[in-house]
């Protein structure tokens, strides 16, 4: 197995106090970032924490002299939160999904919105191959801009294997999208005299983060807004088949030519998001333990987000990186238009 893969489908290894002590300055400031975030939102509520995570991470590791720093002593924490609190933050996540949430949408939107996903990662990606974006920048950006965000990014990163660095661009990218709709869709809807419903449903379908989501439908009211994390919700459950599809995909280069070792069709992180979704379902866990439960998913997405953005050189990214801005934007306006036929389509 490359060692590429091993970054990222191996599980982290913490072989003694040495180690441990070798994560504390990278994972203290993940989590001063993570306090900041959440002080910012409350300052600007319009703006997701993950919004601000993502910055808080680019910020300081552009910032004069704190590059060798990002690089140098906080790089083990600060991998080992874009690593592995990700992940665990991805399980935590399908503690938002029922099954209920699925069945009360009505078969025929959730049909439209599974369609819209499809051509959404199809498009994306055809998009970023004739751009000749490198590597995997393609299937990640596809994943981020069709399903949910950097979460997406960093599952998919995960199952295929890519280095922890390779998906920065891609989060750092979907974010400044998924940041601008805010502004953007809300607006538009306003322009256009859209129904209630129908915006919603557009926000759901069109805008990347879960918090976007929120901030962007609840301009119009609660009845958009409840209609808009359901549909949310129905692209976070496309998380588990298109990472399933992705890991069967890359066991063949995956595989070591004589062993024939070869990661699992469902990565652990993945089956833990499953079980979160069924329990979610079950009716089992009380509010107040889904609410910590989601308190603690930001708390972690925040600080893998944040370790991300760290990894972000805005100098390497506006000199090597326009055809990768281009792409991210012809796909944040395909979204967009495909989440609006979907929208209308579902109301007709």
């Amino acid at each position: 197995m490359p060692k590429t893969a091993a970054l990222w489908l191996r599980r982290p290894r913490l072989p003694g106090r040495t180690a441990v002590l070798r994560l504390l300055p990278g994972l203290a400031a993940a989590a001063l970032g993570v306090l900041l975030a959440f002080a910012a939102h409350r300052l600007w509520p319009a703006v997701p924490v993950m919004s601000f995570a993502v910055g808080l991470g680019i910020l300081t590791a552009n910032l004069p002299g704190s590059a060798r720093v990002v690089g140098g002593s906080l790089a083990p924490g600060l991998k080992f939160s874009a690593r592995t609190l990700m992940r665990t933050g991805i399980v935590l996540l399908g503690a938002k999904l029922s099954l209920d949430q699925l069945a009360g949408l009505g078969w025929r939107a959730v049909l439209l919105t599974v369609l819209m996903v499809l051509a959404a990662f199809a498009g994306t990606y055809l998009l970023a191959k004739a751009f000749r974006l490198p590597g995997a920048q393609p299937l990640l950006l596809a994943a981020g801009f069709s399903i949910c965000g950097a979460s997406a990014i960093a599952a998919v990163a995960a199952a295929r294997g890519s280095r922890y660095r390779d998906a920065a661009t891609p989060v750092a990218l979907v974010t400044l999208c998924g940041t601008l709709a805010i502004a953007v869709l809300p607006a538009l809807g306003r322009l256009a005299h859209l129904p209630v419903e129908t915006f919603g449903f557009w926000v759901g379908a069109s805008v990347h983060d879960v918090g976007q989501v929120v901030a962007a439908a609840q301009t119009a009211g609660p009845a958009a807004l409840a209609v808009a994390v359901v549909v949310k919700l129905v692209r976070v459950a496309m998380l588990a088949p298109m990472v399933a599809a992705v890991t069967l995909h890359g066991r063949r280069r995956a595989a070591g030519p004589d062993t024939g070792a070869r990661p699992p069709i469902v990565p652990v992180f993945l089956a833990g998001f499953l079980v979160m979704v069924l329990l979610r379902s079950t009716g089992w866990l009380p509010q107040q333990v889904l609410e910590v439960l989601g308190l603690l998913q930001d708390i972690l997405l925040a600080a893998a987000l944040f370790a991300l953005g760290a990894s972000v050189r805005l100098r390497e990214l506006a000199g090597s990186s326009r055809p990768a801005v281009a792409t991210a934007l012809l796909a944040w306006l395909l979204i967009a238009a495909l989440g609006l036929a979907a929208a209308f389509l579902a109301g007709s």
